[in-house]
């Protein structure tokens, strides 16, 4: 037994959804679309379509200009930024390669410093080593000197020994 419940919009009598009974489909869940017989029921006037389009076009469309304007100018202020910033990480690029160029300059100099104080030394040890060489020579020439005065004090003395001593007289 089933109890009528609320009229649907064509007049017919239905049950409320509590009052099932078992195998039958639940109201508003059919395979059936509720907006199928509308759309036949509608008659489309071209006009209207067309007022309404331009209705929509002319709420909307200034709108969407604006953004599509704004949008370009964000594009074009974002390309401007971005060769800023490539320019701005070139000359960052530029500085960073002269601070390796000055160090290595700072270098260069340390080490030509190095060199000429290596040549002041070797010029030095040059001056030093020319002297003792003179030094030396002179000393070999001192000592060759008087080795040479010795050998001849050795001579006389031993020519004056040599007529000093008894000579065995001659006979004739």
């Amino acid at each position: 037994m089933s109890v009528p419940g609320p009229s649907s919009p064509d007049g017919a009598l239905t049950r409320p959804p509590y009052c099932l009974e078992a195998g039958e489909p639940t109201p508003g869940l059919s395979d059936t679309s509720p907006d199928e017989g509308l759309i036949e029921d509608l008659t489309i006037e071209d006009k209207a379509v067309e007022q309404l389009a331009e209705g929509l076009l002319s709420h909307y469309l200034p709108d969407l200009q604006r953004s599509k304007q704004a949008l370009q100018e964000l594009t074009q202020n974002q390309v401007v930024l971005l060769d800023t910033l490539e320019q701005e990480i070139s000359k960052f690029k530029e500085c960073h390669s002269m601070l390796d160029i000055n160090a290595l300059f700072a270098e260069a100099k340390h080490y030509h410093a190095k060199l000429v104080n290596i040549r002041k030394e070797m010029l030095m040890l040059h001056e030093k080593t020319s002297k003792l060489k003179k030094r030396a020579l002179k000393l070999q020439q001192k000592r060759q000197k008087e080795e040479l005065e010795r050998e001849q004090q050795r001579e006389k003395e031993f020519e004056r020994e040599k007529q000093l001593t008894a000579r065995p007289a001659k006979r004739m």
